[in-house]
């Protein structure tokens, strides 16, 4: 591995089926006044919302409820979770739900005390939190897989009247404390939002694999846990209730994104950067709009990374590398990720999320190129990509 890092993960992890009492744990060590966060109100009917409810009663808290957060969280609603934890002067953020409302719950948590706009401050200029900025402590109950939002400092909002959806990576004092893990919670998601998770968690690993040049052990990782999600996502469409192939998925996507198997890499990050144009002009599921732009701009970026391309579809897809040129085994591989992907459900044109060809220059305007992994594009490159992703 070339290069110097430091890691440091500091939430802790409840997982399994009796995961949600790890509550008992670690609510008695943060205030009285408790902010609970959720999404649409499907908490409410599975009956996840009464469980936590009453082991925050037990612990002797004072709920208030910020519900609502909406699956691409917006700016609006963010300044509007931050009046409610002011006026309940919330000692603690509990977020109940699937990745926006983790990534929501994060950003209220360093805006409350925030003397600036935290759009303009966090999202627009990258800045980190001030070291004099009282961040609120956030814990996560995950009801839906994708995001690795339970286990990293990550923040997605989007602002609709700027037609933006940006993502900040905060550092370790904006993790969750604590998140708990019950694959059991997952069961009831629809199948759409369930595929759309499956994803966003490959598409994680990609963004960090399709980095670097050198023999890197991050690398090893993120091969096994491709080959473990491919696995048990055949299983999960068969079957949303197998728990083994649910739980194993639920832990793919904590580890292909607490950065963990960032290290050592320059990452690339480029797919969320198209995914997310996308879902600021149409509000389109996250991982939904990462499938339908990856294939045309892995085909774009292929040549410049060609000895990785190779070795993805012969460590992750099993391609026989027998009598054939590399670009032959690294079209192959592509080709058997796409099959991969169709087998699944998923969305594999952007016109399907809603995207017409006369919104195609704004989607150009909205897409910021990073600079992290085999080609740094274009404003035509991205044109193309789109116009290919129709």
């Amino acid at each position: 591995m070339l290069g110097n890092f430091t890691f440091c993960n500091p939430t802790k992890l409840y997982f399994g089926k009796v995961a949600l009492d790890g509550l008992k744990e670690e609510l008695p060590k943060y205030g009285k006044n408790v902010l609970l966060v959720y999404g649409g109100g499907s908490i409410k009917k599975n009956g996840i919302y009464d469980k936590v409810t009453a082991l925050l009663k037990e612990c002797g808290k004072t709920v208030y409820e910020d519900g609502g957060v909406m699956p691409n969280p917006s700016v609006d609603k963010l300044y509007e979770g931050i009046q409610r934890a002011r006026d309940c002067k919330a000692d603690f953020i509990l977020a109940v739900g699937g990745g926006s409302v983790c990534d929501y719950s994060k950003a209220v948590s360093i805006s409350v005390n925030c003397k600036e706009d935290p759009w303009d401050k966090y999202f627009l200029r990258f800045e980190d939190v001030d070291p004099d900025c009282k961040i609120i402590p956030v814990g996560c109950v995950l009801t839906m897989v994708g995001t690795g939002s339970e286990m990293n400092g990550g923040s997605v909002i989007t602002n609709h009247a700027q037609k933006l959806k940006i993502g900040h990576v905060f550092g370790e004092n904006v993790f969750p404390k604590f998140s708990i893990l019950n694959p059991e919670f997952t069961f009831t998601l629809p199948k759409y939002q369930m595929t759309a998770g499956f994803f966003d968690i490959m598409s994680h690993i990609l963004e960090q694999y399709f980095s670097g040049e050198d023999d890197n052990t991050s690398d090893y990782i993120a091969e096994g846990l491709m080959r473990s999600l491919i696995h048990s996502s055949e299983i999960a469409v068969k079957n949303p209730v197998d728990y083994e192939a649910r739980s194993n998925i639920m832990w793919t996507a904590t580890w292909a994104l607490n950065t963990l198997i960032a290290m050592g890499k320059t990452t690339d990050w480029e797919v969320h950067m198209l995914g997310q144009a996308i879902g600021a002009h149409t509000d389109a599921t996250h991982g939904m709009t990462l499938s339908a732009v990856s294939l045309a701009y892995y085909r774009m970026i292929m040549p410049y990374g060609l000895k990785k391309f190779v070795r993805f579809a012969k460590n992750v897809w099993g391609v026989s590398p027998a009598g054939k040129t590399d670009e032959t085994i690294a079209k192959e591989g592509l080709a058997a990720m796409e099959s991969w992907m169709r087998r699944i459900g998923l969305v594999m044109n952007i016109s399907d999320l809603g995207v017409t060809e006369d919104m195609l220059p704004g989607l150009v305007k909205s897409t910021l190129i990073m600079d992290g992994g085999y080609k740094v594009l274009t404003e035509e490159d991205i044109l193309k990509i789109f116009k290919e992703s129709m």
